[in-house]
């Protein structure tokens, strides 16, 4: 086992990645920009190294600095959360050049499953499903005609080196798809500095369902379940559950297993999610993320293992604690993402912090990094914290997240807080019966 963690990151990851560290006896070291000095994590850690402004540039994002505060204080092993340099090749591979330990998967498998293409590629060859489009980039309008109607329309151009909706444009048409192609291209380049583009069928009403997977790098996967992230807006999840509503049992073991198989044969390490879209009970791969997700809670509320213990053992050479059979699902578990946002024009709104008061009861969970007096910088992303919610079944999950959304008080700035107190009492979501377009719709009839 690791005697010395460096945690490279901030907010409430940071802090969910410190405590599972103490659990287990483990140092920490948490590194942060001069705006994060008197964050929570900085003041729990052992350790803390500033590692540069504000800008994340100059700090989350600057390996080298990384690196040498991991030299000064002789961490053997860095946890990179989520976001920042989680799914950076050339961050693992340096932390191996210089014996340290990367917790999460090789570089080559973050470079496979970072290049969308290549990802699809990769997963046609595992046996999961995939949506029907392009076998590679795409740069001939001649070429994006006889795909786009092969498949039929309407197609989805994606940005092969994107995420978060950037670079992506539908073509409902032939007469679309040129300045489609066109647009996503230029998007693609200006965002990622690749402008390599695919296509792909595009579904009308699809949900976004995601399956948690882990391997211990030596032929062995297991999986623990899947989640429904279909409440979006702009392509960022803000809801997510585990189980899906709208997954049978058969279903759910099915999808599950395929994944699992997946992991084992690829020869994966630590911590992966596989997410598909899903319609008329068929399954879409459509990529997988090589790191823990900001939704994890969820998975662990309902099958009450601790995922990032699990990630640091597998890491350290552990194998994996337990066999597919061994895990079992109980309940039902809802996380809503509080971000200090206009909650009408998700705006950001940075400032400080008056009041902030939790839920706090059965099955009720809070991850934040935040508390009263704390002032939120304008630097970073605006979650500040994760309202999950667990309960026997559906209904008395929902029953204890109207609750528990009626307790949290956070002053002094606007938040997300008053969207969710709208969604717990809207018939749609009570019944489960949403999609990937369904938030924006209500957001948009509600104008």
């Amino acid at each position: 086992m690791f005697q010395k963690i460096l945690i490279a990151n901030r907010g409430e990851i940071a802090l969910r990645v410190l405590r599972a560290c103490k659990e287990l006896g483990i140092q920490t070291v948490v590194v942060h920009s001069t705006a994060d000095a008197d964050a929570m994590h900085v003041r729990l850690a052992d350790e803390s190294v500033c590692i540069g402004p504000p800008p994340s540039r100059d700090s989350y994002l600057n390996i080298h600095q990384i690196v040498a505060a991991c030299e000064i204080t002789g961490a053997d092993a860095v946890h990179p959360g989520y976001g920042f340099l989680s799914e950076n090749a050339k961050f693992a591979d340096i932390l191996a050049a210089h014996n340290i330990t990367f917790i999460g998967p090789s570089g080559d498998h973050i470079r496979i499953m970072g290049d969308k293409i290549e990802a699809k590629r990769t997963a046609k060859h595992l046996g999961i499903p995939v949506v029907p489009g392009s076998d590679g980039a795409v740069t001939e309008e001649k070429e994006a005609r006889r795909i786009a109607g092969e498949i039929g329309y309407p197609v989805i151009i994606k940005a092969s080196a994107g995420g978060g909706g950037r670079g992506m444009k539908v073509a409902r048409s032939e007469a679309d798809l040129v300045v489609a192609l066109q647009t996503a291209r230029s998007e693609a380049g200006a965002a990622f500095g690749d402008d390599a583009v695919y296509i792909e069928k595009y579904l009308e009403k699809p949900r976004h369902i995601e399956v948690q997977v882990f391997g211990d790098g030596a032929g062995r996967g297991v999986h623990f379940g899947e989640r429904d992230c279909s409440l979006q807006r702009r392509h960022q999840k803000v809801w997510e559950e585990a189980p899906s509503p709208a997954l049978n049992a058969e279903e759910r073991a099915h999808i599950g297993g395929v994944c699992a198989r997946a992991i084992a044969d690829l020869g994966y390490s630590g911590a992966g999610t596989i997410e598909f879209l899903y319609e008329n009970g068929e399954f879409y791969f459509i990529e997988m993320n090589t790191r823990l997700q900001v939704e994890h809670p969820v998975t662990e509320a309902i099958t009450g293992i601790d995922l990032v213990h699990e990630q640091i053992r597998v890491a350290s050479g552990g194998g994996l604690s337990m066999r597919q059979e061994e895990i079992r699902f109980q309940g039902h578990a809802i996380e809503c993402r509080i971000n200090a946002e206009d909650p009408r024009t998700f705006t950001p709104s940075p400032g400080t912090i008056t009041h902030f008061h939790t839920p706090g009861g059965l099955g009720i969970r809070v991850d934040s990094g935040v508390y009263s007096g704390y002032k939120i910088p304008p630097y970073y992303d605006s979650l500040i914290g994760k309202l999950i919610v667990h309960g026997r079944n559906r209904v008395e999950c929902m029953m204890r997240l109207r609750r528990a959304l009626d307790e949290f008080v956070v002053d002094g700035i606007k938040t997300t807080l008053p969207l969710f107190r709208d969604l717990v009492g809207n018939a749609d979501i009570a019944n489960g019966e949403y999609d990937i377009h369904w938030l924006e719709k209500y957001l948009a009839d509600k104008d």
